[in-house]
């Protein structure tokens, strides 16, 4: 293995890439299964093995053809991408251990060998963004897994899904136009793709008109494939419609890494060289942030079908984290970091518990589920824990981050009150969709097809990556060490580039 360590960064790409099409060839779907479960295990385990190498010496450098870059394409890994590695791998690793059991319901046999080879592309994808120190690589990477997505959105049995992967087909196309078109005005300005090399470059270049409007290009077409709102609208629909352990990987990672490089381009290449960028960055995406948080909030709480229900739960979330980004400061790009790797944890348990409830009720509505709870115990815990992350109670891993976001808001000056009151606003209406959800599970008397004899609790094919989910929230609510230490490292990076 250890001749093999210098290369980790180029294999956590490789693995998943060349073994796709193998999976695609399989006669037989289990076959295909195994494959892609065991590539995605060996890049949990090498994204395992970066993070202990971040942690021991800093960002790791990875030249392509031993061409030093700018010259040469070059992979870094530092505190931020390596977290963001472990939320991407862990996130489809959980998910394809579920997926043997719950695709077998919703994706004809025939297709499940091309599906596992589009799920692998999408996480080398994503990974491939994580890695890249190269500004139009991300452009490429981010092409392969969005590709690659709207397929796994399409492939389910709902042909509603169709019109969804339309929606966001066109808006991600969008959106990628927008980043393309502000990194070609930088290259244009800086004749460089590489990041380091455009910070550099940049501080030569006398003219800002063209850097003010790519940043803005970047910008607004990243936090389009973010979902920031309000362009958001290609989310609820994408991951309610999508086969269940498809909105498991994609709401657990896939529009965080749009806001990773979305805070890694703005930090590493604008701020220090545009003045007064960082109140610019700030007073567009904050209240921007606030908006989302409370308006998808409020529409959570009217919402019936369950999978919709987390999906603008989702929005509101993804409002945490612009927040703490928008806040420009250690503490907030802390809790920013800290909350994309805490949503990933609540959001997979509650998605891979809705996956475990899938098997016995077809219509995923609160209607349905009335005393649900009596014959699926295990299934609803697993919900239940999922929602109070999501909510921030004191012992899970959604209170970590909302505590760090809180501390940061405090240190806002005037805006300190009205800022933590939006975060304790949008967590009290957290509570209220959350608990729709648990009563009626819980308490209610049966209705619709919570009747039904054939209910039963899930086999342990999915229960068992349901409370590793579940256990991970729980430990990192206790020992929340290891992302806090690396959420604090990144934002120690970001801020550096603004000196």
């Amino acid at each position: 293995m250890s001749s093999l360590t210098p290369h980790l960064p180029a294999l956590q790409v490789v693995i998943p890439l060349i073994t796709a099409p193998l999976a695609a060839l399989m006669p037989d779907r289990r076959l295909a299964w195994a494959l892609a479960t065991a590539a995605s295990l060996c890049a949990l385990a090498i994204a395992l093995a970066l993070v202990g190498e971040v942690r021991a010496q800093g960002t790791v450098v990875y030249e392509m053809g031993s061409w030093a870059p700018p010259y040469g394409i070059a992979l870094g890994i530092d505190a931020m991408s390596a977290l963001l590695l472990l939320v991407v791998t862990g996130a489809s690793t959980l998910a394809l251990f579920a997926a043997a059991t719950s695709l077998s319901t919703e994706v004809e046999e025939e297709r499940q060998p091309h599906f596992y080879a589009a799920w692998l592309l999408a996480l080398s994808g994503l990974s491939g963004i994580l890695v890249t120190a190269d500004a139009f690589n991300i452009f490429v990477f981010m092409e392969i897994s969005s590709l690659s997505a709207y397929i796994l959105i399409a492939g389910g049995p709902d042909r509603r899904a169709l019109p969804a992967v339309f929606k966001y087909l066109a808006m991600g196309t969008i959106g990628a136009t927008f980043y393309l078109i502000g990194v070609g005005l930088v290259y244009m300005m800086t004749g460089t793709l590489n990041l380091a090399d455009m910070e550099l470059r940049l501080g030569e270049v006398g003219q800002a008109k063209p850097i003010l409007v790519a940043a803005g290009f970047i910008t607004v077409g990243l936090a389009l494939k973010a979902a920031v709102f309000p362009l958001h609208v290609w989310l609820p629909n994408a991951y309610t419609f999508a086969p269940n352990v498809v909105t498991v990987f994609l709401a657990a990672c896939a529009t965080k890494i749009s806001i990773y490089v979305l805070i890694r381009f703005d930090f590493f290449v604008f701020q220090h060289n545009l003045i007064a960028h960082d109140w610019q960055f700030s007073y567009f995406l904050m209240p921007l942030a606030i908006l989302g948080i409370l308006v998808a909030s409020i529409v959570a709480i009217f919402e019936t079908d369950l999978k919709r229900l987390l999906a603008w739960s989702s929005v509101a979330q993804i409002g945490y984290i612009i927040l703490g980004a928008s806040l420009v400061s250690a503490a907030g790009l802390t809790a920013a970091m800290l909350h994309m790797f805490n949503h990933a944890l609540a959001k997979g348990a509650a998605f891979l518990a809705l996956t475990c409830l899938a098997l016995s009720i077809s219509r995923l509505d609160i209607r349905n589920i009335g005393g649900v709870a009596k014959r699926m115990p295990w299934t609803m815990a697993a919900f239940v824990v999922g929602g109070l992350s999501l909510i921030g109670v004191p012992g899970t891993a959604g209170f970590i981050s909302k505590w760090y976001l809180i501390k940061a808001a405090l240190d806002m000056g005037s805006l300190a009150l009205p800022l933590v009151a939006v975060i304790l606003i949008g967590s009290v209406m957290a509570v209220v969709y959350v608990w729709r959800v648990v009563e009626v599970a819980y308490f209610g008397k049966g209705a619709g097809e919570a009747n039904n004899n054939y209910i039963q609790e899930a086999p342990l094919a999915i229960l068992i990556p349901t409370w590793i989910v579940v256990a991970l929230n729980i430990w990192f609510g206790l020992v929340p060490s290891l992302p806090v230490g690396l959420s604090s490292h990144a934002a120690g990076l970001l801020m550096g580039h603004l000196q």
